[in-house]
């Protein structure tokens, strides 16, 4: 009986205890947030990492990038159009979502809109009784993608662009899509706004206020009050921005703030937007949209350029790897189906990714750090696999180490840090070491500072074989709150980094350039894209030496930051040996290549030449001399 007694008075003693430590536990206060911070919707939306972008409509079938409203209807015939083989790629890909250009540029609509005639309802598309949003929604239903559509506030085609009318038009195009179609994980408006169309019939140049004459603040409480969970997606957001370039990639150093109501659509310093402001006061993360091929709508020709997927591996290490998402398009072809070529290396992209980072070396290993904030906020928690658990310090320590050890030398060449951004972005600088057999502690080598952390960070360095690790957080905003580590051996082959643009390799008829410095003219075909060779005036001269027959011209623009010497519209003139005939042979304008300065091909009807002339009607930035990395003619 006293015995009984006796276990009774332990086992109430032991449960005191536990029940004591528990409420110890949960009684440590957590670290205060540090502004600013995303919203709930924001994370979930960062947590997606990788979705994809579908550019599809009558660009695909007129071979342009921007349409000027003027392609008829009719000319938009898919024979094979299957949204579910593109949510089954995408699927497999590894894609989380699907965003769908519902209306680009052109003003041609995917949906029958009943406010215009220039939609699929009058095409011949399934007899005009065709619904590629509703099609790709569902398909999204059933494999379980999330769904969100693109919506370009510019509209080449409507005739009352530019006026109060038109934004009536919009309003009713987005009212429509966000309470048709489901729910939409984003809303993406293009930064695209005003010029060049063939609006209502008649071909002219219409500009805008950019900033204010959409009403934006208008359309963001219709959003919030039709689909409160979706992110915006603007140069500047609010919910998420764009990260300055259409090249897929973020900066290593990459804040998740800007400065509010400072970034618009066409904002003059875009180049900043890789980084973010170190001194925002808005949580704006940045979205890495890119294309796997050249263009982002489908052209023939490009069949041969779709990034392989150790490009796209690469850019996944500088987009998701640095603090952003990855935002992947996919150009449908005139079929209305994912080429085979890009389906193939988006799904081995994605296989390449599971394989670097599919065992964790850290994984359940609790490591030693200097400081910890206790209660439910101690070192175990960097490597529980639990999103909303995590390490922190005491409020007045804002640096720390994190040793892991192991039992054995072990090879390690990829790392994975992510911060508990709930409370903020934090971590300014930090350093990754490895300790050496003699047990001093050596740097990685790294291709790329150590800074910021946010969301995600992901590291890739040279391999070293070692039995410790160490992360050093030299700087941070406040108190550390980090939680999740990743340790990672990728392989043999893992200290070999890939670029994400190849060196150029085009193939030309043999020319020489006048009117330019001899000493620049041989960087347009010197296979390096690093040199450029730039033209005073608005005229190009190009000498084949004899007449050829040509029927293709080709460019590199500037590829440095920010891109110099950018032709917008132009006119294309061929003379003979004499040049006494000369003949345009094409006009018109190299559509995005501000935010996108990919290769440039102009084609027409093949002619027998000895010159060729380009003439610059229009420069992105006005009194720049023409630039050109790479020439070809063809």
């Amino acid at each position: 009986m006293k015995n009984n007694k006796l276990l009774s008075a332990l086992w109430l003693s032991a449960s005191l205890s536990v029940v004591m430590s528990a409420c110890s536990s949960t009684h440590v206060k957590a670290p205060d947030p540090i502004l600013p911070i995303p919203e709930p919707k924001q994370v979930e939306w960062q947590k997606m990492e990788t979705y994809a972008f579908i550019h599809f409509g009558l660009n695909t079938f007129n071979d342009r990038e921007w349409g000027y409203g003027d392609t008829p209807a009719e000319v938009f015939n898919p024979s094979r159009l299957d949204c579910e083989q593109w949510a089954k790629t995408l699927v497999a890909a590894g894609m989380k979502g699907v965003i769908l250009t519902a209306k680009h540029h052109d003003g041609f609509c995917l949906w029958p809109f009943a406010g215009t005639d220039y939609s699929v309802a009058n095409s011949p598309y399934k007899d005009g009784k065709g619904d590629v949003v509703r099609e790709l929604s569902e398909a999204c239903k059933k494999y379980g993608l999330k769904f969100a559509v693109y919506l370009s506030p510019w509209d080449r085609h409507q005739a009352n662009y530019g006026t109060p009318a038109y934004l009536d038009y919009f309003y009713a195009q987005l009212r429509d899509l966000l309470t048709n179609y489901g729910e939409v994980f984003e809303v993406w408006f293009d930064g695209a706004n005003g010029g060049d169309g063939w609006y209502g019939g008649a071909k002219e140049t219409r500009t805008i206020d950019r900033r204010n004459y959409y009403n934006y603040p208008r359309i963001y409480e219709m959003l919030d009050s039709i689909q409160p969970q979706a992110v915006v997606f603007s140069d500047g957001g609010p919910g998420c921005r764009w990260v300055g370039n259409e090249k897929g990639f973020a900066g290593a150093t990459n804040w998740s703030f800007l400065r509010k109501g400072e970034v618009y659509p066409g904002y003059d310093k875009s180049y900043q937007l890789q980084y973010g402001h170190a001194d925002g006061n808005q949580w704006v993360a940045a979205e890495c949209d890119v294309s796997i091929r050249p263009g982002w709508f489908y052209h023939p020709e490009q069949d041969s350029l779709v990034k392989t997927p150790e490009q796209l591996v690469d850019l996944y290490y500088r987009s998701v790897g640095h603090n952003a998402t990855l935002l992947l398009n996919f150009p449908v072809d005139r079929d209305g189906l994912i080429h085979p070529v890009d389906s193939a290396n988006a799904v081995r992209f994605h296989q390449m990714i599971q394989k670097e980072l599919e065992t964790n070396l850290v994984a359940g290993i609790v490591p030693q750090v200097s400081d910890e904030r206790g209660g439910d906020h101690v070192a175990s928690a960097l490597t529980d696999d639990d999103y909303d658990t995590y390490w922190a310090t005491a409020d007045s320590v804002t640096t720390g180490d994190i040793t892991f050890s192991f039992s054995s030398p072990t090879r390690m060449n990829r790392m994975l840090l992510q911060e508990y951004i709930p409370l903020g972005q934090r971590v300014k600088a930090f350093t990754v070491e490895y300790r050496d057999a003699s047990g001093d502690w050596q740097p990685v080598v790294l291709n790329e500072e150590t800074t910021t952390i946010g969301y995600k960070r992901l590291l890739r360095f040279s391999s070293v074989v070692s039995d410790g690790i160490r992360i050093r957080i030299t700087d941070a905003r406040g108190p550390l709150c980090i939680n999740n580590i990743g340790v990672y051996d990728a392989g043999e082959n893992a200290d070999q980094l890939f670029e994400a643009i190849p060196t150029t390799q085009m193939q030309s008829l043999p020319f020489t350039l006048s009117g330019v410095k001899p000493e620049e003219a041989a960087f347009a075909s010197d296979r390096d894209e690093k040199t450029t060779c730039f033209v005073d005036g608005d005229l190009l001269t190009i000498d084949l030496g004899s007449e050829r027959f040509v029927s293709s011209f080709h460019f590199l623009p500037d590829q440095g930051e920010p891109n110099k010497g950018l032709v917008s519209h132009y006119e294309l003139s061929v003379a003979d040996a004499d040049r006494k005939n000369v003949t345009m042979v094409k006009a018109g304008e190299f559509s995005n290549i501000r935010n996108n300065p990919v290769m440039q091909s102009v084609y027409f009807t093949p002619v027998k030449a000895r010159y060729l002339y380009l003439k610059a009607g229009r420069m992105v930035t006005e009194d720049e001399p023409m630039g050109f990395a790479e020439i070809a003619v063809r």
